[in-house]
């Protein structure tokens, strides 16, 4: 049975992040970053892109939420994180990571985890095999694509998440939230969201988006991922092939509304015994 609590939280922080309009502060890839920040529009938050060293502190004090996302990254880039994160953390303004890669090259490793060290990160979302990454001995992977399924991950996330002090969101075709303590998963989503590329950097940026609404991570992060899958399941209603799929992906995210939320979330809380409570 479904958690109809958190469902309805779900519901709740569309809700006022429609009404709030929170600005989101994005670092991020080249890739996604036009269609990130519409899709950030299209649930109702207003997105920046800005990178320059020379002005990242003074947009992360005007933000809600700062996203870091490596997917394209340089030493620049890294320093840029590095310098709004820390002003981020002064303000308490949260921090989403998206390790993009994590595991494939020593450049994006050790960024990860030079980020993690440094900086305070509320969330990290990522496929399995990034994740895992961040562990000090973790495991390769190939580019993007996980090696590693969610299942395979789940025991060594929450161990993980307890060694980092943060919240980790594995995605895949169902998703894995823990802060090592507490335990979800989201069963929203479609297969067609695995054919877009940047479809799990928009995960993160909309966890963002709720984050700014919701100060409890895993609760924002587990309603941002129902959110976001249930979107991709009225999408693939309209859309069965990637290019028309994407943007009914966007317009998905414009026109669910908080009951279709409170009624589709498919949200599990899972015991640390892998017992559903």
């Amino acid at each position: 049975m479904f958690d109809q609590q958190l469902a309805k939280r779900a519901a709740e922080n569309l809700k006022h992040l429609r009404e709030k309009k929170p600005l989101i502060h994005n670092i991020t890839n080249y890739v996604v970053m036009n269609y990130t920040a519409n899709a950030l529009l299209a649930c109702g938050a207003s997105p920046v892109m800005a990178h320059a060293l020379e002005e990242v502190e003074e947009m992360v004090s005007f933000a809600s939420a700062l996203v870091l996302n490596i997917g394209t990254l340089t030493p620049y880039w890294i320093n840029s994180m590095l310098k709004a994160g820390k002003r981020a953390n002064e303000l308490n303004v949260p921090i989403i990571l998206d390790p993009v890669g994590s595991g494939a090259t020593k450049l994006r490793t050790e960024s990860a985890k030079r980020l993690m060290n440094e900086l305070t990160i509320n969330v990290v979302r990522g496929n399995a095999s990034e994740v895992l990454s961040l562990a000090r001995e973790g495991p390769r992977t190939k580019g993007v694509d996980a090696m590693h399924s969610v299942d395979e991950a789940a025991d060594a996330a929450t161990v993980l998440a307890r060694e980092l002090s943060t919240t980790l969101a594995i995605t895949g075709p169902m998703d894995l939230i823990t802060d090592g303590e507490r335990t979800c998963r989201v069963s929203n989503g479609h297969k067609l969201m695995g054919y877009v590329t940047g479809t799990g950097c928009t995960a993160t940026v909309i966890i963002g988006a709720f984050l700014a609404m919701d100060n409890d991570a895993v609760q924002a992060t587990t309603t941002a991922l129902a959110y976001y899958g249930l979107a991709g399941e009225k999408a693939a209603t309209r859309a069965q092939t990637p290019g028309n799929f994407q943007i009914a992906l966007l317009d998905a995210l414009f026109t669910i509304d908080e009951k279709q939320v409170k009624q589709g979330a498919r949200i599990n809380i899972i015991s640390p015994k892998g017992r559903t409570l």
